[in-house]
């Protein structure tokens, strides 16, 4: 394994857990409406369990409205079954094959709550970015034992890897302040 393809790997991998703690912190819910809300659902279709997106188009009509439209008229049941069932306290309006969901205020607890679960997110993916350093540097070790660099490149390289590894944090930490802020405000 060359050193550039292990570099490029640890960037890739980085690059990986950050956008799947983005992915995850979109789930949230804040103030505002997100379609992103509603797309971890799953809805009881044609005798299995699908996700929402395969039997519904989610839109967000205002900032504290949804919509799902239904594409099969026999479906809106499920799907209202499946929104009001989430556990997200939302109750929505059944409007011919359209569903209106309005989301109600988030109370200070539940606030609070929200972001205790966004900073349990950002710690995993901070884990998993420090599982990517020692996987690189344990790389980079073996490549200097096996004598294909020298050490000073290796600390060269277990250099630019920590750099990655706090560039990526930061970015964790930034991401995580800015989500934080969202959920907080009034």
């Amino acid at each position: 394994m060359s050193v550039t393809s292990i570099m490029d790997d640890l960037k890739r991998r980085m690059d990986g857990a950050i956008s799947a703690f983005k992915h995850e912190l979109s789930g949230l819910r804040t103030g505002r409406a997100s379609a992103s809300l509603l797309e971890p659902l799953t809805v009881e279709a044609y005798g299995s369990v699908v996700p929402i997106k395969q039997v519904a188009n989610i839109s967000v009509l205002e900032p504290r409205m949804l919509s799902v439209s239904v594409w099969d008229k026999t479906m809106v049941g499920a799907v209202e079954r499946a929104i009001r069932d989430c556990g997200f306290g939302l109750n929505p309006i059944v409007d011919g094959m359209n569903l209106r969901i309005p989301l109600p205020e988030l109370n200070e607890e539940r606030r609070k709550e929200l972001v205790k679960i966004a900073h349990q997110y950002a710690e995993q993916a901070r884990v998993a970015i420090r599982h990517v350093r020692r996987d690189g540097m344990d790389n980079l070790k073996k490549l200097e034992k096996e004598g294909e660099i020298s050490q000073d490149e290796a600390r060269s390289l277990s250099e630019k890897v920590q750099k990655l590894t706090d560039d990526a944090i930061a970015d964790i930490d930034k991401i995580l302040i800015m989500k934080e802020t969202e959920i907080m405000q009034v």
